[in-house]
């Protein structure tokens, strides 16, 4: 079947030309109100609303300049829910526009008021994973993409399973964000599969663990062996003993 209804799609005739402006001011604008009543309509069939979750780059016009501007003109309609994003960030080695750095900045300002959790994810490290760890010569878009809907299954894992510790996106974010605008998250997994191929390995707690804090399996190109962490969450997914997570994670810290 399928995964959305049809008539929950928004078109426009024309793209914002990767100019974030246009995306928030007037392309994006005139689309924004069709959106919201879409929106809407899905959140009044809910029983109990937690949040929402959006998808975009930030490095183009429509992307950044409108789902900024959504995700802002949600958090009007709906200030007391959670808002979560998956913002694909770009990066100087793969880039295909020269104002992406403009357009991220742009929306980063808009992210930093407006959202609660921001997963943090770019091309380049997605390329990297595909290419050294799952040594895919040329990976597609669909690769790329299928490590991050693995990601977005990972930390929303807790929300449709249940489990020894059940968390959801406000407690992930009353746990992770040591204050209101620092709430911009860097992701690992493990262990990483190229799709079409499953896991056939057992892996245990500490070989999870240590691949998941590798810096090879961060869905972000930036090596935070340079910094501190301020805070971490680690969600196992499986038949995992509580003992055997708490003392990995123990070790972890004392490192």
């Amino acid at each position: 079947g399928q995964l959305f209804r049809p008539d929950n799609f928004v078109f426009g005739q024309s793209g914002a030309g990767n100019n974030w402006a246009k995306g928030h001011y007037t392309e994006g604008a005139e689309l924004v109100d069709q959106v919201l009543d879409v929106v809407r309509r899905e959140a009044e069939g809910c029983d109990c609303l937690q949040g929402f979750q959006i998808t975009h780059s930030l490095g183009g016009g429509t992307g950044a300049g409108m789902g900024t501007l959504l995700i802002s003109k949600i958090r009007e309609e709906f200030p007391d829910r959670m808002m979560a994003t998956f913002s694909v960030v770009p990066s100087p080695k793969v880039s295909d526009t020269v104002v992406e750095p403009y357009n991220a900045t742009l929306s980063v300002h808009q992210l930093v008021e407006n959202s609660d959790e921001t997963f943090c994810i770019d091309n380049e490290a997605l390329y990297d994973i595909c290419m050294r760890t799952l040594k895919l010569s040329n990976p597609s878009y669909g690769d790329l993409n299928y490590l991050v809907s693995a990601v977005m299954s990972g930390v929303t894992t807790c929300l449709r399973f249940p489990g020894q510790l059940n968390s959801d996106l406000r407690k992930l974010a009353v746990n992770m964000v040591p204050f209101p605008r620092l709430h911009f998250f860097m992701v690992g997994f493990a262990p990483l599969t190229s799709r079409g191929a499953h896991s056939f390995r057992a892996v245990s707690v500490p070989e999870l663990t240590q691949q998941m804090f590798d810096p090879k399996n961060m869905m972000a190109a930036s090596d935070f062996r340079n910094g501190r962490y301020l805070t971490c969450s680690a969600i196992f997914r499986g038949r995992v003993a509580m003992k055997e997570v708490e003392d990995q994670m123990r070790n972890i810290q004392n490192k």
